[in-house]
């Protein structure tokens, strides 16, 4: 629930449980759902208690106010607790066989007092006998049903005076029983009305009949195992019949047929609604309107779900013959005339909750917001929960509904989404292909890149050496214009080398058993170690003097590394390199005292071609290299480096970590 407050308003959303069908907008008499961001939410101050969204989610979203737990607390307390059952309870508790069964189990659960709303509905009977049967001009509505005079009260205000002013059966039979027992009885309505919860402060608490049987059930309370009971009096007569259609006819005995009846009977949720309009319209004349919201109270949203209205109307029909036959009718008529002058009076206030109608301009915006311009667009299909795409719209602009609500324009945009998604997969596959060719051409030029940066060395001492050949020889010499040609093709090739930049091939890996020292030993030896650089071995970590290595890609990995290390002690300093080997991982420490590396550059020296060596000194290819090898041995290298002698000795340590084995 939303917060505290949600605990006493009448009808609830469980907002985990609304499936966004609509359900309960389409079935709302009075359109008291709104739909916020696709969640239908009941606004209470619209709602008229019905009670039918929760009689339709199938999801059981919608929700009424449970009075189980506060009439239990008044059954454990010591107060003198009345039960007032409505006339429909037998089409209820059909499992009781008989009816002092029934009054049995509510007197097992606790109640001092069983009474039936029924003889209030004999009371009521009568003073709409007097309407019915008088001389007046004026046309009356039926008043008993709670949710009817909601209805009318909040979008037919200007009816209200039509309501016939005469309590419901509750109330009637309420306050004969504060008459009787005193107004300091509790007094505990049972039927199967969610209005009825707050149609009157003179009934303390209000069950539905569901509720009622959950109180049994929780109190295990079977109906074979009670003492049978009979209705405190005063008994009910024919008002039994009250609950099913023209019940109210049939108690005080009115003709109702079509030459001589002048009562219009509507009920169920569009006939009621109809009669309404007709009636104000004026188009209904010279006749009385008996209204009721469910399709007679044995249809209750307060009934067990799934009971059929023919066989609960029998059950009625078959509880009130019975009863006639042992019918103490000089009783009954005592007793009438003993609470006759009990007040059956109520009035109505009229509480205007119509919204004020949008004009034709708006409604039609709105139209063609959901691509409704001409007749053809005008659906009408109702899956929005309103009959027709005006009323949809309307209910838009007075913040009731969405647009996203419309069916067919959801649909139409569900195309329009499917067909640009169908184009924008085009173009990312598109992209995708674009991108892989871009990243296999980077593939290639870095591993170029490095193929070029290892030949240029040798290619340049051959360059070399042919120059200072050549020199040396007079130009007249037999051997100078070979000489110059092989200079000429060197150049050539050292040309070509630049292009294979543009072309690569993918190295293998290709494992052997590898001496560690051995191999440190050869990347020295290939190197000219300068003679201000001191180097120190460290092979104290090696608890395996082997691992599983590419001898080649490897020796080349760490000759960039230590040349770096070199290149970056112009000035002399100390090279150490460590090798660690734990029969796991290989470890290869590159350690100097050079100028370091600044921290903006750490981010991008393995990129391919980015140098901070001057011009003319670095390709930017070498780490690049090396960052390639290792990662093809599945391996990581990592930096610590210091550049600024502020914050220390400066210098570079790299770390070059390898599995022992590669396969």
């Amino acid at each position: 629930m939303d917060n505290l407050s949600d605990h006493r308003k009448l009808l609830i959303t469980l907002k985990d449980r609304c499936r966004v069908c609509y359900t309960c907008v389409r079935e709302c008499p009075a359109k008291a759902i709104k739909i916020i961001n696709g969640q239908a939410e009941v606004i209470i101050e619209r709602c008229i208690g019905c009670g039918n969204c929760t009689r339709v989610c199938s999801q059981g979203a919608k929700v009424y106010r449970l009075s189980g737990l506060p009439v239990t607390e008044l059954l454990d307390s010591p107060r003198h607790v009345v039960a007032i059952v409505a006339p429909s309870f037998p089409a209820e508790f059909t499992e009781a066989g008989d009816y002092r069964q029934f009054v049995g189990m509510m007197r097992e659960l606790g109640f001092d007092n069983v009474f039936e709303v029924g003889f209030g509905a004999d009371l009521v009977a009568f003073e709409y006998k007097k309407i019915l049967e008088g001389k007046l001009d004026q046309r009356y509505i039926s008043s008993d049903c709670p949710a009817i005079v909601n209805y009318i009260r909040k979008y037919h205000p200007g009816l209200v005076t039509s309501l016939a002013n005469i309590v419901s059966p509750m109330v009637a039979m309420s306050r004969v029983v504060r008459a009787k027992l005193g107004n300091d009885v509790k007094i505990v309505f049972a039927g199967p009305c969610v209005a009825k919860k707050e149609e009157s402060a003179e009934v303390d608490e209000a069950l539905t009949f569901t509720e009622l049987r959950n109180l049994f059930r929780e109190r295990n309370i079977d109906p074979g195992k009670v003492v049978p009971s009979e209705f405190d009096p005063p008994e009910a007569g024919k008002g039994a019949v009250f609950p099913i259609s023209r019940g109210l006819l049939q108690t005080v005995d009115i003709k109702d047929n079509a030459f001589e009846g002048n009562i219009i009977v509507a009920e169920g949720r569009e006939d009621f609604q109809e009669a309404l309009k007709e009636f104000e319209a004026g188009l209904i004349s010279g006749q009385h309107l008996e209204l009721l919201c469910c399709e007679g109270c044995i249809m209750g949203p307060g009934m067990s779900e799934g009971g059929k209205h023919y066989a609960r109307r029998s059950y009625i029909s078959n509880y009130v013959r019975d009863k006639i036959k042992h019918f103490d009718k000089s009783g009954w008529e005592k007793n009438i005339a003993e609470y006759s002058t009990i007040d059956l009076i109520s009035e109505f206030t009229a509480d205007d909750q119509r919204l004020p109608p949008p004009s034709v301009g708006e409604i039609r915006k709105e139209l063609e917001k959901m691509g409704k311009f001409d007749a053809r667009d005008f659906l009408n299909c109702g899956a929005c929960g309103y009959e027709s795409c005006e009323e949809h719209a309307i209910a838009i602009i007075e913040g009731l509904a969405e647009i996203e609500m419309c069916l067919p324009m959801t649909i139409d945009k569900l195309h329009n989404s499917i067909n640009d998604l169908a184009v924008t997969n085009e173009k990312l596959v598109s992209v995708q292909q674009a991108l892989k060719q871009s990243e296999k051409m980077a593939s290639m030029g870095q591993l170029s890149a490095g193929i070029a940066h290892e030949l240029n060395n040798p290619l340049g001492v051959v360059i070399m050496y042919s120059n200072i050949l050549l020199d040396e020889l007079p130009k007249n010499a037999e051997a100078y214009a070979d000489l110059k040609l092989i200079v000429e093709q060197a150049n050539r090739c050292k040309k070509i080398v630049g292009g294979l930049l543009n072309f690569a091939r993918k190295n293998q890996v290709n494992p052997c058993e590898v001496k560690l020292k051995k191999l440190v030993n050869q990347v020295i030896d290939g190197l000219i170690i300068p003679g201000n650089i001191d180097i120190e071995f460290d092979m104290d970590g090696l608890s395996q003097p082997t691992a599983q290595l590419d001898t080649e890609q490897i020796i080349q990995a760490l000759t960039n590394l230590v040349k770096n290390a070199v290149e970056a002690m112009p000035d002399g300093g100390e090279l150490t390199i460590k090798t660690k080997n734990d029969g796991e991982n290989v470890e290869f420490h590159i350690i100097d005292t050079g100028t370091g590396i600044k921290e903006e550059d750490r981010e991008k020296i393995f990129e391919p071609f980015y140098t901070t060596k001057g011009i003319g000194k670095g390709t930017g290819l070498g780490l690049a290299t090396t960052y390639g090898i290792v990662k093809m041995h599945n391996g990581q290298i990592s930096l610590i480096s210091n550049a600024d002698p502020g914050k220390g000795d400066t210098g570079t340590k790299f770390i070059v970590t390898l599995p022992a084995i590669n396969v």
